[in-house]
């Protein structure tokens, strides 16, 4: 596992926007590395990455 990102970081890395990361974490479409004391996730990008895929390939 590489650096972990923060919701913002890794929308970025996805092109999309934070508030679509927040919301597939919500609905449980995604699942974040870890999260923190105060309640913020932290993603492993690679692994984001893998899930949105196999998010695409169940949708599309």
């Amino acid at each position: 596992m590489g650096r972990l990102l923060s919701t913002g970081e890794a929308a970025k890395a996805l092109s999309v926007d934070r508030s679509t990361l927040a919301r597939w974490q919500r609905e449980g479409r995604v699942t974040p590395a870890s999260v923190t004391a105060g309640g913020h996730a932290r993603w492993d990008v690679e692994d984001l990455q893998r899930q949105v895929a196999e998010l695409r390939r169940r949708s599309g």
